[in-house]
């Protein structure tokens, strides 16, 4: 079976795991909705407080209740981690980082290029990198994809590269 077809049968029998890069206001949103759609999700963020309190089923964001984190992560759906070491387990990996706008009104893509290393320090063969942040055209062909491709994988044949 391809590694395409062997990522989406996994998808479709729930057995992915899906890796979320920042849990903020998209990606904890994001998180908790795939775990309620069976779906076990590792979150993974720079910070360790907000780590430590997403494990403890306390949300840091309006738009997450403690009550439906909480259920998540007692049902062993949602976990959180400040291990960038760790980003090496999930088949699918979403990066949810802020943009910013730098003092020129251009996004500031240092989050994107930070989550991007840590994906490249770790990437294996099967998986799916998704770029969910907000940022200008171009950005997953002309910074994610060298830096992804300066490893031994190739991008279509080992690994996967999208944007949302």
């Amino acid at each position: 079976m391809s590694i395409a077809k062997d990522l989406i049968a996994k998808a479709e029998r729930r057995e992915a795991l899906f890796g979320i890069i920042g849990l903020g206001y998209v990606g904890l949103p994001l998180a908790v909705e795939l775990a309620k759609a069976g779906f076990k999700v590792l979150g993974y963020d720079i910070s360790q407080r907000v780590v430590d309190g997403l494990n403890a089923g306390r949300s840091h964001i309006k738009d997450v209740s403690d009550a439906e984190l909480n259920e998540q992560v007692k049902a062993g759906r949602f976990s959180a981690t400040s291990d960038p070491k760790r980003l090496k387990e999930p088949d699918a990996i979403s990066i949810c980082v802020p943009t910013p706008l730098s003092k020129f009104k251009d996004p500031d893509v240092s989050f994107i290029v930070a989550a991007t290393e840590a994906v490249k320090a770790v990437l294996r063969r099967g998986q799916a990198i998704i770029l969910e942040s907000t940022t200008y055209p171009g950005t997953t062909r002309e910074i994610m994809l060298p830096a992804l491709e300066s490893t031994v994988l190739k991008v279509g044949e080992d690994f996967y590269l999208a944007f949302s």
